[in-house]
């Protein structure tokens, strides 16, 4: 019970970002003098800090505490189809430092190697008490890697040994911390929970756009997993109006777009070098955003058909005004679907941005070691 109130005291600091004894103390539905002992044991832990007395009208200033920053240290390795990336974390989410490789495709050792290499470098590059303050390393990657080499256009046997490999379990065996490991959309989806706006939605359909597209499911403010895999999304059959039923995956995919780049003549390298700088033809760029759009509005459709939504949250590997265009293309198709009986969605950015899946395998351990739910 103890070690739940001191999760659900830094939940709440960390939603309101600074609070005083008094207000946690009624938040948490705990006495004052527990808030007290609790709040006492986490500035001695390096977890919170003591701001400036705010004085009232009557009574002793309130003193609010806030998250020290330095109070813990995660690691987050996003694994993707193009490329993987290793980002380190303070406290509060923000990233301290980051390694990034690209690749054709990726393979066990190589992304081991790459993942030992990156987090030995950030590790000693903290000071020597940063570094035992580390609390734990994420994963976020794709399930079932193997089963996407036709469309990675690789040979079949160079994805086969993802079969058999067992990343955490092999970082596991050289990390003297906690490691944990999720599907790569429901990781972007959580960071949108821990580092999203703090009076968001409880209730929301998440969609993270990457070399596959896929998402997450919120349910009263906890993400819905299901067996491990609920909210896929990918698979979900849509229709483009005329021609047959697809799968959004082989419509709003950013593989799509490289194909089309590829076909073309043009160099598709720059859509993973940087998610802020796109040099696309403007027609095949239209292309690919409405299309995406058209997909993606038959997904929410569908979606809102089973769970109400209240608000669909987007976000992906794009520059800021790529994404505004594709959310301005979803409302507009969405406008003109059949919605009786239904009320529509609100739809919006997500607010992570690209490093949603990154910062969601960061967010695994904080969530598990200092975190409940609110």
């Amino acid at each position: 019970m103890r070690a739940r109130n001191e999760k659900l005291v830094l939940s709440l600091v960390r939603r309101h970002q600074a609070l005083a004894k008094s207000e946690l103390a009624r938040m948490a539905g705990l006495s004052a003098q527990t808030v007290s002992v609790i709040m006492r044991q986490l500035e001695s832990d390096g977890l919170l800090l003591r701001g400036e007395p705010q004085r009232g009208k009557v009574g002793q200033p309130s003193v609010p505490m806030r998250l020290n920053p330095e109070g813990a240290y995660f690691l987050g390795l996003k694994v993707g189809r193009r490329s993987s990336e290793m980002v380190l974390t303070d406290f509060l989410g923000r990233v301290r430092d980051r390694s990034r490789t690209t690749y054709d495709y990726p393979t066990p050792q190589q992304t081991l190697d790459f993942a030992v290499r990156s987090l030995t470098d950030m590790t000693e590059a903290l000071s020597e008490p940063a570094r035992g303050r580390v609390a734990g390393l994420g994963i976020a990657m794709p399930f079932y890697l193997w089963d996407w080499a036709q469309i990675l256009q690789v040979l079949q046997e160079k994805m086969d040994p993802w079969r058999t490999a067992d990343l955490r379990a092999s970082l596991s065996d050289i990390c003297d911390f906690p490691v944990y490991a999720q599907n790569d959309a429901t990781a972007a989806c959580g960071a949108e929970l821990v580092f999203g706006p703090t009076e968001g939605p409880r209730d929301f359909l998440y969609f993270y756009i990457g070399f596959f597209i896929g998402g997450g499911v919120v349910l009263n403010g906890s993400i819905f997993a299901g067996r491990g895999n609920a909210g896929a999304l990918g698979p979900m059959p849509v229709s483009l109006g005329s021609g047959p039923v697809q799968p959004l995956i082989e419509v709003a995919s950013l593989y799509v777009l490289e194909r089309a780049l590829a076909a073309s003549g043009c160099d598709a390298s720059g859509l993973w070098d940087s998610p802020e700088h796109w040099t696309i033809p403007a027609d095949l760029l239209d292309r690919w955003l409405n299309r995406a759009a058209q997909g993606l509005a038959h997904a929410i459709l569908s979606s809102c058909s089973l769970i109400d939504f209240e608000c669909v949250k987007i976000d992906g590997w794009m520059p800021v005004a790529v994404k505004s265009r594709l959310i301005a293309l979803v409302r507009h198709h969405l406008s003109r679907l059949n919605l009786t009986g239904l009320e529509a969605p609100s739809i919006s950015a997500g607010s992570v941005g690209p490093d949603a899946r990154a910062l969601g395998a960061a967010s695994l351990p904080l969530s598990d070691r200092y975190l409940v739910e609110t």
